[in-house]
């Protein structure tokens, strides 16, 4: 494999799946180079496709690959969420690769309004912030709206169907953010045949933001984003071939 002039993959999702510790384990291998900073946001940033033609060099200038790094790849876990990202991905590099890491998106929504409460970016209790999330997206413009995004990030199904609307599933592969955590060298043995470079090296065991709440999820909202979920997992299974029962508990 020659050395690649545009980034081969991305890691576009999803936002508090476990992104942060795959991040660290691709940071191992010595045939990827990664930017220095987790999280680029260039294809789900509408400033950079105001104008035509696009220019890429703000991105590309965001890599600095060494002597021995042939594959260029980022980790941006909103392009999976983000409706135009899929779209510029595609016409920026149609033979991009594409990972997924994909949580229980009722404990993934817990875990994203337990982050803005603690950035004090949300002042509502977990269950009213759900309520409130449809009124806030219509009224919000999406750049702002996101941060509230605890439901709408978690339909997977459908933005899976989004991406392969751009690119053919065998660009793509997903894997449950519980298999990272309790198999991460399978993990990365079927990532390093996916974008076709050596095995990677032992590393350690990472476990990223698995941090403790002050407060567990009560019971009411886990109900509540069940019921909201059940037909979305439900789909995802039938797409992915996964048994995501253990999600519905």
């Amino acid at each position: 494999m020659q050395r690649a002039d545009k980034v081969g993959f991305v890691v576009a999702g999803a936002q508090k799946g476990g992104t942060t510790a795959l991040d660290h384990y691709l940071r191992e291998h010595p045939e990827l180079c990664l930017p220095q900073r987790k999280e680029l946001h260039f294809f789900d940033t509408d400033r950079y496709f105001v104008t035509e033609p696009i220019d890429y060099g703000p991105y590309h200038a965001a890599f600095a690959p060494g002597p021995s790094q042939r594959l260029l790849g980022e980790v941006t876990p909103a392009y999976l969420y983000w409706p135009t990202a899929a779209e510029r991905i595609a016409r920026y590099n149609p033979a991009m690769k594409l990972i997924m890491v994909l949580r229980n998106p009722v404990t993934r929504a817990f875990s994203q309004w337990n982050m803005a409460r603690q950035k004090q970016r949300e002042p509502l209790p977990f269950l009213d912030a759900l309520k409130a999330e449809p009124e806030r997206v219509r009224t919000m413009p999406l750049e702002q709206a996101k941060r509230f995004t605890y439901v709408d990030r978690g339909f997977y199904a459908q933005q899976l169907k989004r991406l392969w609307r751009y690119f053919p599933r065998e660009q793509t592969i997903a894997f449950k953010s519980e298999e990272l955590l309790a198999s991460p060298a399978a993990v990365l043995a079927t990532i390093a045949d996916f974008l076709g470079i050596a095995p990677f090296p032992p590393v350690a065991e990472k476990t990223a933001h698995a941090g403790d709440y002050d407060t567990a999820m009560d019971e009411e909202a886990r109900r509540y984003l069940v019921a909201v979920f059940e037909p979305e997992i439900r789909e995802l299974e039938r797409l992915l071939g996964w048994d995501c029962s253990d999600w519905l508990r």
